[in-house]
């Protein structure tokens, strides 16, 4: 039987298509149903005021999205995570654990996708075929990311729709190659866009709801989403446990930063702006980033799933003027 399985992050969804179910991000489903409605939801069953909205936002999608099983990234992810499981639990919605690792080894993370096989029944060669698939998907990715900041014909906000996908492909693998073949056939007849700034993003993906819009109406361009292009899975490696490995996300602040100096030497960025979710632990992170990162650097911190307030359009505007 087809199941749709919920999650909280990007994990080894190889797995899940194998076992011929639909993977649901639910990240995703709370940004594009009614978001509002889902926080309030969750501050009705008792979430504090001063929690992360992504916290209460996956609570809520995750009891409205007719799912049989949620996966929670306990290691690896945020660190409210696993008490997530249990409020979800609480709901009689069944749960699983999942951890990167980490210490970052081969044989760690190996036991923990070994685990999730053998939960739904698959073997490794079932997770590689099905691996070899999708990657063939993700090298179109990789075409679309280089017309984005090589060739300058995808907008920041085209990239990051497409790259943020990624982590489960829409629960539909087939129809979102289809139509990332039809993007990408329209995106390469295109003129290329006018850039004043080459940006890059780095963080987790942004909850405002017009950020690269209004980037782009300033001028600028994001040449490089840092999260979101992870999400894609842009290494392409030949081993499973390898891939996963190499998915900068889960691990520590300065294996993304390695990644993060080499895409601003590849894509000649100008400056970044760095963002950050309000009550957050990778507040602290970002410190890091910051200081060893030689460019301008401008961070963003949101809290709720709503176009950009005036405050923060002013210190764009200021960082334009400035840089450009």
């Amino acid at each position: 039987m087809t199941k749709r399985i919920g999650f909280t992050t990007s994990l080894p969804i190889e797995v899940l298509y194998a076992a011929g179910h639909i993977p649901v991000d639910l990240n995703n489903i709370f940004l594009t149903q009614d978001s509002a409605k889902h926080i309030h939801d969750a501050e009705l069953k008792g979430f504090p005021r001063s929690l992360c909205s992504w916290i209460k936002g996956n609570y809520s999608a995750a009891l409205a999205s007719d799912l049989d099983e949620v996966i929670g990234i306990v290691q690896g992810d945020c660190s409210n995570s696993a008490s997530l499981l249990e409020m979800i639990s609480e709901e009689r919605l069944p749960i699983l654990r999942f951890s990167f690792p980490q210490e970052r080894e081969y044989e760690a993370l190996d036991r923990e996708i070994s685990k999730l096989e053998a939960h739904y029944g698959v073997s490794r060669n079932q997770s590689m075929e099905c691996k070899r698939y999708l990657d063939s998907i993700r090298k179109k990715l990789i075409q679309l990311d280089i017309l984005t900041y090589q060739e300058r014909k995808v907008r920041g906000s085209e990239n990051h729709l497409w790259l943020v996908n990624a982590s489960d492909f829409t629960g539909d693998p087939h129809a979102y190659e289809r139509d990332l073949e039809e993007f990408l056939y329209q995106a390469n007849h295109r003129d290329p866009f006018p850039i004043r700034l080459r940006l890059g993003y780095v963080g987790v993906p942004p909850i405002f709801r017009n950020l690269y819009d209004t980037i782009s109406e300033l001028g600028g361009e994001v040449l490089y989403n840092e999260v979101q292009r992870q999400f894609a899975m842009p290494y392409l490696c030949d081993d499973i446990v390898e891939q996963y490995l190499e998915y900068t996300y889960p691990y520590s602040v300065l294996g993304r930063l390695n990644d993060i100096r080499e895409q601003i030497d590849i894509r000649k960025l100008d400056a970044i702006i760095g963002y950050t979710q309000a009550f957050c632990h990778l507040q602290i992170d970002n410190l890091i980033l910051r200081k060893h990162i030689d460019l301008p650097f401008l961070n963003l911190e949101g809290e709720l799933p709503e176009k950009l307030d005036p405050r923060t359009i002013l210190r764009l505007e200021s960082f334009f003027e400035v840089h450009t």
